[in-house]
């Protein structure tokens, strides 16, 4: 490999693993290895994993009690002569420590029948809410209809009133 590349310390760090398991890494990545002897912070990270794997190493499992055997075993025939639990404990612990991906198909069966259910509600719903040769008038046309009515009687009214008004002011002519 170039030895004129320079290594950054996250470039280093990905090689670490290399340099703990492979022996011959360091031969083979001398500007890794250059890297290392150089920085200081990378140098401390890598004899901290070696001390930890050197832990690790001496680190001896306890073994386990002469009589773990025999009580797993009858803890495993208590298990199989209990009664079988009942629909909605079975249904709970499904749900609770399942990974969920046997509900996977019946989540996807459930939403297809929602959209579909849905979706022709909707179409039946928009289809006959109107007739479609009539066209559709806003709330707003409406009033603006109920206004010129009204502004038109309001008018005739007012007519109305200004000629029975000029009818009472002259008393020769005769009431209506």
């Amino acid at each position: 490999m170039n030895t004129m590349n320079k290594i950054d310390c996250k470039t280093c760090q990905s090689h670490m693993a290399d340099l703990l398991l492979d022996a011959e890494f360091a031969d083979t990545h001398s500007d890794v290895a250059a890297h290392v002897e150089s920085c200081s912070s990378c140098r401390t990270e890598l004899s901290e994993l070696r001390a930890t794997f050197a832990l690790l190493d001496e680190y001896t499992a306890p073994e386990p009690s002469p009589y773990f055997d025999t009580r797993l075993y009858a803890r495993l025939r208590e298990v199989q002569t209990e009664a079988p639990e009942g629909f909605f404990a079975r249904l709970r612990s499904r749900f609770l420590f399942s990974s969920g991906r046997t509900f996977h198909p019946a989540v996807a069966a459930a939403l297809a029948v929602v959209l579909a259910v849905g979706g022709g509600s909707a179409f039946f719903l928009h289809g006959t809410s109107t007739p479609p040769n009539a066209p559709a008038t806003s709330a707003t046309i409406n009033d603006l209809k109920v206004l010129d009515n009204n502004q038109q009687a309001e008018q005739l009214m007012g007519s109305l009133l200004d000629q029975s008004g000029s009818e009472d002011d002259d008393p020769g002519s005769p009431a209506s």
